[in-house]
């Protein structure tokens, strides 16, 4: 029995305090759902759960709410789970397993994040926005993201102004990217807000975050929400189009340097699929930072030409939660033939890659 991808939709990535800063989780979530259940021809009826992954939310579980705002069956319960930056991917896994395990047939899965409207932590004499919650028990090996970003491009030799072309590159594709139907219009933006013409004298100018990690080079935070349909072999049977799912996996690394943390996962999907990186018709790895796409993609082996063929995130902006399943809804829409592989790395040392086929 397999487990395929009937369907994949997003909301447009929008910066911190853009057109989505008022926009509640359910009110960026449920359009996306119910234009997913439509294209892929599936009544409300037929969902079994909804996984979404939130990591910067205010918890009260935002699957539920999704459901309820979308239409949903009351029974379907949903499911929220936290793994920062690779929750978006994970919930696909998690839809894979129930599905492979019997318990369900039709899973939403994915993610959506909303940094305008992150909670704030009181703090003596103010109200402080939250953005981190520590991911090891010692904070001396709990690095800041950008700070462990700059030590990786320094131990690897990835000089800023690489980094920074890589960031050009990634803005250009954006620019000109043709992206069909994947866009579900909300609040009047159907395109990512955040691409621009980023020229190398720019990318040189742009202010520093730590040490050589730009804000040219660092994804900015965002607020999307991304869904895929996950089905069984049976349902996937009459879609008009359907990835397989060939294999996924979720490892855990050193966590004072979590940008190299997809690589193991990103092996190992590869391993059991019983392809290479040169087979790969194409890959989506996060930019979270421009340093950590550029070691991934190299340590795996990847063709540059082939990863985020029309932009990375360092071009759309980084929805926490969301970012994965907006990894496997470009790769799903993009993919005609062979395998298609997403990865991404997550605080605290967690990597997370799946690998599509069709």
């Amino acid at each position: 029995m397999g487990v395929f991808l009937i369907g994949g939709k997003r909301t447009a990535v929008v910066p911190r305090g853009g057109a989505f800063r008022d926009l509640s989780l359910e009110e960026l979530g449920a359009p996306v759902v119910g234009a997913l259940l439509e294209a892929a021809g599936i009544a409300p009826g037929q969902v079994d759960e909804i996984v979404l992954a939130n990591a910067i939310g205010p918890g009260g579980n935002p699957a539920r709410r999704v459901a309820l705002a979308a239409g949903l069956p009351e029974r379907v319960a949903g499911l929220s789970l936290d793994r920062q930056c690779a929750g978006g991917l994970d919930a696909v896994l998690v839809a894979a397993a129930l599905i492979g395990a019997g318990m369900a047939e039709v899973v939403i899965a994915g993610g959506v994040e909303s940094h305008s409207q992150r909670p704030e932590r009181r703090m003596p004499g103010a109200e402080v926005p939250y953005d981190a919650a520590p991911f090891t028990p010692w904070p001396e090996r709990d690095p800041d993201m950008a700070e462990a970003a700059n030590a990786l491009g320094r131990r690897l030799g990835i000089a800023r102004a690489r980094a920074e072309a890589w960031a050009v590159e990634s803005h250009r594709k954006a620019r000109i990217a043709e992206l069909g139907g994947e866009i579900v219009p909300v609040a009047g933006v159907g395109r990512d807000a955040f691409a621009r013409d980023l020229t190398p004298a720019l990318a040189a100018r742009a202010k520093v975050v730590a040490g050589d990690v730009t804000a040219a080079t660092a994804a900015v935070a965002a607020d999307a929400a991304a869904f895929v349909l996950v089905v069984s072999e049976r349902v996937a049977a009459g879609a008009a189009r359907a990835c397989r799912l060939a294999a996924g996996a979720t490892r855990g690394s050193v966590p004072w340097e979590p940008g190299l943390a997809p690589l193991v996962a990103m092996r190992e999907v590869m391993g059991r699929a019983g392809t290479g990186p040169g087979e790969l018709a194409l890959a989506e790895v996060m930019e979270a930072y421009a340093v950590q796409a550029i070691a991934c993609v190299e340590g795996a082996g990847l063709d540059p030409l082939q990863v985020n063929r029309k932009g990375g995130a360092l071009a759309r902006g980084h929805p926490i939660g969301a970012s994965g399943a907006v990894l496997a809804v470009r790769a799903f829409q993009d993919l005609e033939a062979g395998f298609a592989l997403c990865a991404i790395a997550a605080a605290g040392g967690i990597g997370t890659a799946l690998l599509l086929e069709r």
